[in-house]
């Protein structure tokens, strides 16, 4: 099979810019919805069961630390594999490998539980990853927070230098 590169997949995907890095496509989303009352959730309205994206993000770049209301299951497409950074809601960081080398420590598929911040950056230099994303119940912007160095470094100091990485010194307008 032929190595493509991320412009390949960009163009072909129609993939757009995301706002915490790299570039994105909603794929699916479930025709049902929920309530936070039915799922003791805390978001306001209804959400759809879930949605899925294409994400991928070039090795220059990051996906800025960010906490969303619901899971987020991830998984390896193509390219390099992914780093996924979180640091859970007990302000503990872990760091998770999304590829295909099961032997290197690396999974197929990766899951973020709801309420932690977290980002991701590629493994490889000068390459990109391909991967999907599917958040239950469905991502809305509204559930979607990004942060910045000095929100983090108050909270989790002990984090520095994947802060310094990951965070945005200013959120972007």
């Amino acid at each position: 099979m032929k190595q493509h590169d991320a412009q390949y997949y960009v163009s072909k995907l129609g993939l757009d810019p995301h706002p915490e890095g790299g570039y994105y496509k909603r794929t699916f989303e479930s025709e049902e919805q929920t309530s936070a009352q039915e799922l003791s959730v805390d978001f306001e309205g209804k959400r759809k069961l879930y949605t899925s994206i294409y994400f991928l993000l070039g090795s220059n770049d990051v996906s800025h630390f960010h906490r969303l209301k619901s899971d987020e299951l991830w998984y390896y497409h193509a390219g390099s594999p992914l780093t996924v950074h979180v640091i859970d809601e007990h302000g503990e960081y872990k760091e998770y490998k999304l590829g295909l080398n099961l032997d290197n420590g690396e999974s197929p598929q990766v899951l973020v539980p709801k309420n932690s911040i977290f980002g991701s950056s590629v493994t490889d230099e000068d390459t990109f990853s391909l991967v999907g994303c599917m958040v239950s119940p469905g991502f809305e912007f509204q559930d979607f927070e990004l942060f910045t160095q000095d929100e983090l470094l108050a909270e989790y100091p002990q984090h520095k230098d994947v802060i310094m990485k990951l965070a945005y010194e200013a959120i972007p307008v």
